[in-house]
């Protein structure tokens, strides 16, 4: 069977002060309607059933992320009782469904993805799905074709002389993993035109990723497996905060993806975008005549090139300015300059080290 395992456990600083530590990224609307996470679920469509979908979030946010997915079985949302990087994420969901379905296949990506075309992306997965069928010990991941020198993002590079059929996609064994690039470096990767953006979405049989870290990191499997045995069980949350404490993490590309050498590259067929930052919105909404992107009322005078996000009910005005991020909250204001977005989580540090801990 085919489960899906939604990685939700990220704090979203960038997107402060609109993402809070009880309510960051992927609980929030930022692209439409629904949450990220809730627009996460919908895309799947009928490709997995409800009761196969897992969630792996902060322990903090088990009952927001229920609120928000009721149709969810409880236990399917899980909290992790401290950060450990993407690995022990991964370890602790594949020991779960292999405990339960040990020839189970799992679709893992992250929640504050925006992918516009479900349907290709449903076809993209259930190509890879077939991939897998034909080796049960091969790993699919999806790389994203870059359109311009990324430095925020890890690469893929594809052999070229290993074209995969994979049911109408385009898939190429992965020659190699890279780190994310200099400016230099991306742009290379981006003129020879056999390298892809790694979206973080994974697909693969529970028991091959598990064995993998079984190899790999045998002392994290150790604790993940005490975790799978104690499911249903009433000392669950006990075993689970005990075990996982005790794991060192490490990131799945680290521990898994950059040492296995069963992989395979699918050309993502769908439009993605990893919403990793406030400039994010000026892809996912349209900029008006004077390329302000704005979610909320705003009067702009002799201002472009913005980003002006207000609370309903609030209207910001702005005189004379350009390529600014302002973003206003009931409690909290943010105003930078574009290029210094990545500077959002110095600021999210200060609040924190000035002891400001109600506006996080």
């Amino acid at each position: 069977m085919l489960h899906a395992v939604i990685m939700a456990g990220g704090s979203g600083t960038r997107f402060w002060p609109a993402s809070r530590k009880m309510q960051p990224k992927q609980l929030l609307a930022l692209s439409g309607q629904r949450t990220m996470i809730q627009s996460t679920l919908d895309r799947l469509g009928d490709l997995v059933p409800q009761n196969q979908r897992w969630i792996i979030t902060n322990q903090l946010l088990t009952d927001a992320v229920r609120e928000q997915l009721p149709e969810l079985p409880a236990e399917n949302v899980v909290g992790e009782p401290c950060k450990r990087d993407t690995a022990p994420c991964v370890g602790l969901a594949a020991a779960m469904i292999r405990r339960i379905d040990p020839d189970g296949t799992m679709v893992v990506m992250p929640s504050d993805h925006v992918i516009a075309s479900p349907d290709k992306f449903q076809a993209a997965i259930a190509a890879g799905e077939k991939l897998i069928d034909e080796d049960p010990t091969r790993i699919v991941t999806f790389g994203i074709k870059p359109s311009y020198p990324a430095e925020s993002f890890g690469y893929i590079e594809r052999d070229e002389a290993s074209q995969i059929d994979a049911a109408g996609v385009d898939a190429y064994a992965v020659k190699q993993f890279r780190e994310k690039p200099d400016q230099a470096t991306a742009q290379r990767y981006l003129d020879e035109g056999t390298f892809y953006w790694n979206s973080g979405i994974f697909l693969w049989r529970a028991s091959t990723i598990f064995d993998a870290l079984e190899k790999n990191a045998p002392k994290m499997s150790q604790h993940l497996t005490a975790i799978a045995d104690a499911m249903g069980q009433d000392n669950f949350g006990e075993v689970l905060t005990k075990e996982f404490t005790a794991i060192e993490g490490t990131s799945i590309d680290y521990a898994v993806m950059e040492k296995y050498k069963n992989v395979v590259v699918v050309e993502a067929p769908f439009p993605w975008d990893d919403v990793g930052s406030w400039q994010a919105l000026s892809r996912l909404h349209d900029p008006d005549s004077n390329g302000n992107t704005v979610v909320g009322s705003h009067v702009g005078i002799d201002t472009g090139g913005c980003i002006v996000v207000g609370e309903p009910g609030h209207t910001v005005v702005t005189i004379d300015v350009k390529d600014l991020i302002v973003v206003q909250t009931k409690d909290a204001t943010l105003v930078a300059p574009k290029h210094a977005e990545e500077r959002v989580r110095e600021a999210v540090k200060a609040l924190e080290e000035q002891g400001m801990t109600d506006k996080l």
